[in-house]
């Protein structure tokens, strides 16, 4: 079975892209210390976010609905380009979020989606979600 960090790379992500992207919307007055401590602890909750299992199922099925719409014919080919009718991803979104970091998860995912920092701007319309609300609501975790 792959794992979640797998699946990322296949859609070439590692880690370091996750915390770099986490960082793409962060304005901070603290000293660069502090900002290292907050980057080495956002890598270690990602990282454990990427092995649990509900996240990665989330990530699984994001990464299997952007195959099925590549792969699919004219009703999905429509999808490709996320659509505003399009509302399965940010549902997909909204629950990685929510399950990470609650309501706050939440807020700050929907600042990454409208922003799209990072490699989550390069993503096809699932992933663009679930790596935005993995990030969004890691980094929300980071700073409460």
């Amino acid at each position: 079975m792959e794992s979640a960090i797998s699946i990322l790379t296949r859609h070439g992500i590692e880690l370091e892209d996750l915390v770099e992207t986490g960082f793409r919307l962060y304005v901070s007055t603290a000293g660069n210390d502090d900002i290292a401590a907050a980057r080495n602890r956002l890598r270690d909750l990602l990282s454990r976010y990427l092995e649990d299992s509900n996240v990665w199922l989330m990530i699984a099925a994001a990464s299997y609905l952007d195959e099925l719409i590549s792969s699919g014919g004219d009703e999905a080919s429509s999808l490709s380009d996320d659509p505003a009718s399009l509302v399965a991803d940010e549902l997909i979104g909204m629950s990685i979020a929510e399950y990470i970091a609650g309501k706050k998860g939440l807020f700050n995912y929907v600042r990454y989606d409208r922003e799209k920092p990072g490699v989550i701007g390069d993503l096809p319309p699932f992933m663009d979600d679930a790596v935005g609300a993995l990030v969004a609501a890691s980094m929300t975790r980071v700073f409460e």
